[in-house]
């Protein structure tokens, strides 16, 4: 089987056109709008999307916990459900990082499921171990950052957007919702050596009006 994170060719979405084009194929992505920009981070609006996800735990590596969730969502898009559907890739690969204090941090490695699916996607076989989440409208910072998304790469990206949100944001009424907790998105297939796109997602409320 080809390696999971080898069929992510894909490319950034803007604004909201998010139905990507490459080699004459849509890739369909989460909507959303930008609220704000500054040169190292910008503010986006996302619509409410529908996500699959994958919980990895006893890890303490970013990359083996992405790579075995993406592992179970690709049986999953690949017909490994009650309906034997073929869910078509949609960008990004998000993982989602939650420290713990008790032990490794855990996991959530999602994929956003088309709007076809956002009400009633396939469920999914017992033993993938996958659960639907449903997500509202929220407002999230995002930083971008080239290269590959490594364990010892990420975090410095986190905490540079961090750094750059509580400069920005000094005696604004903006509320990091939780400081621990971030996401990675990656956009790119493995063996895309140069170009490649990945971001840093936090969660925020109350910057503007819009979020």
């Amino acid at each position: 089987m080809e390696r999971p994170l080898l069929i992510l060719i894909v490319m950034c979405c803007y604004l909201y056109n998010c139905k990507l084009v490459l080699s004459g194929q849509s890739i369909e992505s989460p909507q959303y709008k930008v609220v704000h920009s500054e040169s190292d981070f910008e503010l986006r609006q996302y619509r409410e999307s529908s996500w699959m996800s994958a919980l990895v735990r006893e890890t303490t590596s970013f990359e083996k916990a992405t790579k075995d969730g993406f592992h179970r969502l690709y049986q999953y898009i690949h017909g490994a459900n009650l309906n034997t559907s073929e869910i078509t890739m949609t960008a990004p690969v998000l993982t989602s990082i939650v420290p713990s204090v008790h032990g490794p941090a855990e996991y959530y490695v999602r994929l956003y499921l088309p709007a076809k699916y956002e009400r009633t996607p396939p469920q999914p076989s017992g033993d993938l171990n996958l659960q639907f989440d449903k997500w509202r409208s929220h407002c999230i910072a995002v930083r971008k950052f080239t290269g590959f998304a490594r364990d010892d790469h990420f975090q410095k990206e986190f905490e540079t957007l961090v750094n750059s949100l509580n400069k920005h944001l000094n005696g604004k009424p903006a509320i990091l919702e939780d400081k621990s907790s971030y996401a990675i998105a990656q956009y790119n297939a493995s063996y895309h050596l140069s170009g490649r796109l990945n971001e840093v997602w936090m969660d925020l409320s109350g910057f503007t009006s819009d979020c």
